[in-house]
């Protein structure tokens, strides 16, 4: 079943394949707090100290986007289509509980349940760094939590429950590229879709961590290309050349997006690998095409439904009997002790 005109089915398999076939499909996006987010470990917002850009040299901190921050919401936002439709095993679906290996969540973004089997993720996140220094992105709220009436004291006595939290500020920009290896077409529109309709990362997702996707571009290749802190230190380099970094002032959205497909054309021409680039105009046609399939419902649940009889397949195929092999091997092993 084919979805997309815009795009030749060359970049796609017909099923997926239980071994690496060499194609990848590259998402290309800018996610921008819209919100006061919390990425942290430990109480901590997450940072590191980098290299300011490729020509700048100079070292400074930068906010840092774990990869587990970005595509955990992702793939409950797949999860929540599929309830929500109810396609596949859904109902057998508990994340990070019970995972019913079959469903295009499990298949695609994997999966491990101790001896019960695992498998590989397909979809590859790596590290997102802001663009901006840390100093410059984030701020310290102090927290409190008053009683009935609003205050914070009763009877005479005034409560502790204060605190002080670090958090990121609005219109701060994470480049982060989003790799899918070895897509067929239904799979590359779910994990196209994740990303388009995911609006909250981090913790307290509930009442903040407001984030917007981006994307400026599809690339597919038969590699990696580069990562998400090259990608980011050129974006740097293009801006500060442009006198486009003024702190306190947040970065300009056009500003950020013009950089960024710049680096992005200029990374991609030092690259040792073919590919083949859909940004600007090219991919402007791609996502009205992805757009008129995800903003109908009965083209989302032809898609959605496509994705789960190719995962299902593969899983019968590859993950199930493979599990069941463990186990036998492993009752027989116990029984000769």
């Amino acid at each position: 079943m084919q979805f997309l005109k815009t795009l030749d089915s060359k970049f796609f398999h017909a099923e997926i394949p239980a071994k690496p076939m060499g194609k990848y499909a590259h998402f290309i996006t800018i996610r921008i707090t819209e919100s006061y987010p919390l990425f942290q470990t430990d109480g901590e917002l997450n940072k590191a100290k980098v290299r300011a850009g490729i020509a700048h040299k100079e070292p400074i901190s930068r906010l840092a986007m774990f990869k587990r921050k970005q595509s955990t919401p992702e793939r409950l936002t797949g999860r929540e289509l599929l309830r929500n439709y109810q396609i596949g095993d859904w109902e057998k679906c508990d994340y990070n509980v019970d995972f019913s290996k079959t469903t295009p969540d499990c298949i695609l973004y994997g999966f491990a349940i101790g001896d019960s089997g695992s498998e590989k993720s397909k979809v590859v996140v790596d590290t997102a760094y802001s663009i901006t220094p840390f100093d410059d992105s984030h701020l310290n709220f102090t927290l409190n939590a008053p009683f009935e009436n609003g205050t914070m004291s009763r009877n005479g006595e005034v409560t502790s429950r204060i605190n002080s939290q670090d958090h990121i500020l609005p219109q701060t920009f994470f480049p982060s590229i989003v790799t899918l290896k070895d897509p067929t077409e239904a799979g590359f529109l779910y994990v196209f879709n994740n990303i388009l309709r995911t609006r909250h990362y981090g913790a307290q997702t509930t009442r903040t961590g407001r984030v917007r996707n981006e994307l400026i571009g599809v690339i597919f290749a038969d590699g990696e290309i580069v990562s998400n802190l090259r990608w980011t230190q050129k974006i740097y380099d293009l801006m500060s050349d442009a006198n486009q970094i003024n702190p306190p002032d947040p970065l300009n959205e056009d500003d950020v997006k013009d950089a960024a497909t710049q680096a992005i054309t200029a990374l991609m021409s030092e690259e040792y690998i073919s590919h083949r680039d859909f940004i600007d105009d090219s991919f402007q046609q791609l996502l009205a095409d992805v757009k008129s399939i995800t903003s109908d419902e009965n083209r989302l649940k032809a898609m959605l439904t496509q994705a789960n009889i190719e995962s299902s397949a593969y899983a019968q195929k590859h993950v199930l009997k493979s599990g069941e092999k463990a186990k036998k091997g492993k009752k027989a092993s116990a029984a000769t002790e």
